[in-house]
């Protein structure tokens, strides 16, 4: 039976662990000051202080959630999803600015922000942000919004759009609502699903034989070393990257090679 730690202070780590909590969530935590800094040389948390910690640690989770934020980019990139408008960065930022959506929190520098607020938001509003920038143009949207609308590849709208004959003006915008419509026929969604799937597990595939090649190759240069033939055993590195990538190209192929629903 392993012996039991007796803890009478913790890391940053530890203290995370201690209260149930991810990394992200001890930073706001901290930062929102929910949660006590250190009072042990200021990094370190007693073991006294870790223990009062806990109700505070699910004040976090509840007050954050357990998802981690998001910067802006990613958060237009959802918001675009869920109202079908290419929703831009800086309309995240107009969102902020008009007290409609909080930053949480920051990482390298940029705002980040919680996918349940994103999620919360009225969509009205989101509408009339990008309403008021696009201006006139707003019954359009050119091939990189349609991109961030529909969330494909480029090549893959451009191929659709002229399987479909989409039209686009002469400023190179489509209508939105042409662009709208593909968004919401589920029998393409499922086409484009599955074209991706494959795309994405062919490339798989390629880094797994990729990886099988470099293995075989070492295996090689040590025999050769083992039967003499060679100076110097072959480098560990590029072994051990090989395997690494080869364990994780076979689970993301066993994860992938199912057909879409």
């Amino acid at each position: 039976m392993p012996a039991q730690i007796n803890r009478t202070q913790y890391g940053a780590n530890q203290f995370a662990e201690h209260l149930g909590l991810t990394r992200w969530q001890l930073r706001v935590g901290l930062e929102h000051g929910i949660l006590p800094g250190p009072d042990l040389n200021g990094e370190r948390w007693s073991a006294d202080l870790a223990d009062d910690s806990r109700e505070a640690g699910r004040e976090v989770i509840a007050r954050f959630g357990e998802e981690p934020p998001i910067g802006s980019a990613r958060a237009a990139a959802r918001l675009a999803a869920r109202v079908s408008l290419d929703v831009e960065r800086r309309d995240i930022e107009v969102l902020v600015a008009e007290g409609a959506l909080t930053v949480v929190s920051s990482f390298r520098g940029h705002p980040v922000y919680l996918v349940r607020d994103l999620d919360r938001l009225d969509p009205e509003t989101v509408r009339t942000v990008v309403a008021a920038r696009k201006g006139p143009l707003t019954g359009t949207v050119d091939a990189g919004g349609a991109v961030t609308i529909l969330g494909w590849p480029r090549r893959t709208f451009d191929r659709i759009a002229s399987e479909r004959g989409l039209k686009a003006d002469q400023l190179g915008r489509y209508a939105l609502s042409d662009v709208q419509a593909l968004r919401t026929d589920e029998a393409l969604a499922k086409e484009v699903a599955e074209e991706e799937r494959s795309l994405t597990l062919a490339r798989t595939r390629r880094s797994e034989e990729h990886a099988e090649d470099v293995i075989r190759a070492w295996v090689l240069r040590c025999s050769a070393y083992v039967d003499g033939d060679a100076d110097q055993p072959p480098d560990l590195g590029p072994l051990s990257r090989a395997l690494r990538t080869l364990d994780t190209a076979r689970t993301e192929i066993n994860a992938q090679d199912q057909p879409a629903a």
